[in-house]
């Protein structure tokens, strides 16, 4: 691990606040299509199928009666069945990714307390961004 380069502050630990966006290492969610950034939910997706299949009838079956998406079916010259489906709606897949927490700490790196983690990402930017209108105003001020 690379040694971590800080600078001294000049003020005092209390006088500061941490904000902190940390992914637990060996730990992963079941994440929707558009947080993971996937390409079928962006822009759709063909699934063709082979209905002369025990496989092929059943997931077919499936598409048309059970998985509540919204596609264009069509049939090849050679027999396959070519389901479309439209952008921005959940795939097949099952996406996994790392949860992130968004924190907030009373001081810096040489102290820090009373931790509080914000609900997502949304109310942590605005923490931060009513952080950052104090300090400027501050700054103004003298």
């Amino acid at each position: 691990m690379r040694p971590v380069n800080r600078i001294q502050p000049l003020g005092p630990a209390r006088a500061y606040r941490t904000f902190q966006i940390v992914a637990p290492p060996d730990k992963t969610v079941a994440a929707a299509c558009e947080k993971v950034g996937c390409q079928a939910w962006l822009h759709g997706w063909d699934t063709v199928i082979d209905e002369s299949t025990q496989l092929g009838a059943q997931q077919a079956a499936y598409i048309r009666t059970e998985s509540r998406r919204t596609f264009r079916e069509t049939r090849r010259g050679d027999g396959m069945t070519v389901f479309r489906f439209e952008s921005r709606q959940r795939c097949f897949a099952e996406h996994r990714t790392r949860p992130e927490i968004y924190l907030v700490k009373d001081g810096d790196w040489r102290q820090s307390r009373n931790p509080h983690r914000h609900a997502g990402p949304a109310d942590w930017v605005e923490d931060f961004s009513t952080h950052q209108d104090q300090l400027a105003t501050r700054l103004e001020r003298g």
